[in-house]
């Protein structure tokens, strides 16, 4: 049973939980956030010198430095339809992705994902948050394969240009990009091994694949190496990665010229730390 501490400790978290969500969408971090977007879209717009892609990650909800990287890219091109899709969203707030544009930037999406929990408490998220409760994301629970995810996205009212694909599904990441052409995104980030180095990899497509209960000794994803191939196949370069270079960005062709593609070697080497997702 449960005593007055437990009780006191619990109220003390979500208290702390609260403020935090409450600073990372407050007024001052969206006029922040937006006047750093417009100086990246002027910079970009009069052919001025950009940034580094390097030095543009910073974290609001993102796990690593996503949600800088992604800001950058997204202002850098030009103007969207700033709407998104997350597949393997999570419960659409923790290590997201796309949160922040959700919140803070005025962007609509879809996310998908396979646990009923988690999904139940972004809808409860979203619907009553004063940012997305009139426009809430489309939340569909789908557990995710190559047969299914067209299906999946277009039975959801989304399908032609997005501004971002999300994929983290841990595991069938590089087959869902591969058979996904209900949506044509400008930027995808997917998650990718970067301690598979230089080798060329990707793990055999197994539609019920679920990686908590695969054995740890199973390499699962893809390597950088492979993904990058499948981008080019598809039309898209990488443009960027996090601080680990396991979530990796890729533009599409046409898009954010200015920005240069980056190799998978200098991927590598910017990103060499040890860590492993």
């Amino acid at each position: 049973m449960r005593g007055p501490k437990d009780l006191a400790h619990r109220v003390l978290d979500e208290i702390d939980r609260r403020r935090s969500l409450d600073e990372r969408t407050s007024p001052a971090t969206k006029i922040a956030l937006r006047r750093l977007f417009l100086e990246y879209r002027r910079l970009a717009r009069e052919g001025a010198a950009l940034p580094s892609v390097w030095d543009t990650g910073f974290r609001v909800f993102s796990q690593i430095d996503e949600d800088g990287l992604l800001l950058f890219l997204l202002a850098a091109a030009e103007e969207g339809p700033r709407t998104l899709v997350d597949l393997g969203a999570g419960d659409g707030v923790v290590a997201s992705n796309c949160a922040n544009l959700l919140l803070n930037l005025g962007f609509h999406g879809l996310l998908v994902d396979g646990n009923a929990d988690l999904l139940t408490q972004a809808q409860r998220f979203y619907r009553r948050h004063p940012d997305t409760k009139r426009r809430p994301p489309v939340i569909v629970e789908a557990f995710l394969t190559r047969e299914n995810v067209n299906d999946v996205v277009r039975g959801a009212g989304v399908e032609g240009e997005v501004d971002l694909l999300s994929i983290d599904v841990d595991g069938n990441d590089y087959w869902l990009w591969d058979a996904l052409d209900a949506i044509d995104p400008r930027f995808v980030v997917a998650e990718t091994h970067p301690v598979l180095g230089l080798e060329d990899y990707v793990m055999p497509y197994e539609p019920g694949f679920d990686w908590r209960k695969a054995p740890d000794e199973l390499r699962h994803g893809a390597s950088p190496v492979a993904l990058a191939k499948l981008g080019e196949r598809l039309g898209y370069r990488i443009v960027g990665a996090n601080l680990y270079g396991f979530n990796v960005v890729f533009a599409r062709s046409d898009v954010v010229p200015a920005v240069p593609g980056i190799s998978v070697e200098e991927l590598l080497r910017r990103t060499s730390t040890g860590f492993s997702t």
